[in-house]
């Protein structure tokens, strides 16, 4: 974490934000973050899950969203990654690009830190190294995400089969409305679609393998998801709208609201596919570490995604999931 143009915002020099702000949250592989790189090894028989996320404001989180939420939501929206490959969460990088002469001063900062170090004691990992820049522009977070598994035991989108059920783990579409709700758009009573959208639950600790067939994290949205594993893996999936889990804060809005849900981005709930003799298996597992799962559907021979109401007749979307371009 040894960029040349500082942290202008912080009202001190670059290594001293740094050794501030950061030093506190860096292991031993990170050689107190004084060096040019980090020295990680990996143990013998298992590989590395590597990932990487960018948030730029305005565009994945909001100006006014709080400081020490955010460096959680990035390293969660990393481990959403790990999870979705059965890696346990290992180090990670951090990359901040602060804008210059802005608000993002010392006090916004710690309280940055402050919550990265409660989800790096949640979740056993630890920062390694990173960057810090300048920018007349908006603030930019970029972290990447080491993670550990056996060889030859990740998760992957490739490998659903026709015949396989569709799972998913929690409630989908609360943090789409929390998004909503943030804008002034809709009402929020008990805070917790807010808070869903501010604080995402990256589902590691799960034992998957040898369980699913296919598995992935639904960060665009579960329709656009679906269409990912859909064609990585030449099947189709058919959705049961009806079945897709939701939250009864999201629910106490109304059923037209079901299709914000479903093409909504944010959730980072896991999307599985699993063999039908297995489904108790995938039950047991998400039981033992308790997270809720609900069967949404099935994977036939064919392409796409189809979508089905209550009586079996099929809805075509209005709108996709979230791209970039």
């Amino acid at each position: 974490m040894t960029g040349a143009s500082g942290a202008e915002a912080a009202g001190a020099g670059e290594f001293g934000f740094i050794a501030r702000h950061f030093r506190p949250l860096a292991g031993a592989e990170s050689l107190d973050l004084r060096d040019d790189c980090a020295l990680m090894r990996c143990p013998e028989g298992e590989e590395f899950a590597i990932s990487t996320d960018t948030m730029v404001e305005s565009v994945h989180f909001l100006p006014s969203d709080p400081p020490e939420t955010l460096g959680r939501k990035l390293l969660r929206c990393n481990l959403s990654d790990l999870a979705a490959m059965g890696a346990r969460p290992h180090a990670y990088t951090l990359n901040v690009t602060v804008p210059r002469g802005g608000r993002h001063d010392e006090n916004w900062f710690a309280a940055f830190s402050r919550g990265l170090a409660e989800d790096q004691e949640r979740y056993g990992v630890h920062l390694i190294g990173g960057d810090t820049t300048s920018i007349s522009g908006p603030l930019v977070l970029s972290a990447t995400v080491f993670g550990l598994l056996r060889h030859n035991t990740a998760l992957r989108r490739s490998t659903a089969r026709p015949g396989d059920e569709i799972w998913v783990t929690g409630t989908i579409g609360d943090a789409a409305l929390g998004l909503l709700v943030l804008q002034g758009s809709l009402q929020d009573p008990s805070g917790f679609l807010a808070e869903r959208y501010h604080l995402p639950r990256p589902r590691t600790g799960l034992h998957l393998h040898g369980i699913v067939s296919a598995a992935m994290d639904i960060s665009d949205g579960l329709i656009q998801d679906c269409g990912h594993i859909a064609e990585e893996s030449g099947v189709q999936l058919v959705v049961d709208t009806e079945a897709v889990p939701v939250s009864s804060a999201a629910a106490s809005l109304g059923h037209e609201w079901l299709m914000r849900r479903l093409c909504g981005g944010d959730d980072y709930e896991l999307l599985l596919t699993c063999a039908p003799e297995r489904s108790a298996a995938l039950q047991a597992a998400c039981q033992a570490a308790a997270v809720p799962v609900h069967r949404i559907g099935t994977v036939r021979t064919g392409s796409g995604v189809r979508l089905l109401d209550g009586e079996g007749h099929e809805i075509v979307p209005e709108q996709g999931g979230w791209q970039h371009f």
